[in-house]
């Protein structure tokens, strides 16, 4: 039962992640490289429109939302440096 609780609370957060929120951004000139960890910093560090610069909202507490944006942007480094690159790789959005 406790790991169906945690298994649940881990989706229901994952939907508020700014990472998982910058790949559906889709905003030209949106960072690339590490988009949900920067989104976040830019937040905790008292940054003004979010949505204008990454072209997506902040989640509601950033500073809990680091870590595992951190883990997630450098899981999908591979590919948003393949994407910074110009090489062709379909992905588009703020990663």
């Amino acid at each position: 039962m406790r790991r169906l609780v945690v298994a649940a609370l881990a989706i229901g957060l994952l939907g508020g992640c700014a990472t998982v929120r910058t790949l559906n951004a889709n905003k030209p000139g949106a960072p690339l490289v590490y988009a949900g960890t920067r989104l976040d910093l830019y937040v905790i560090n008292g940054g003004c429109c979010p949505k204008d610069r990454f072209g997506a909202d902040a989640p509601g507490y950033p500073q809990l939302d680091l870590p595992g944006s951190m883990l997630l942007d450098t899981l999908f480094l591979p590919l948003s440096l393949l994407t910074a690159a110009g090489v062709g790789v379909q992905a588009t959005g703020g990663l």
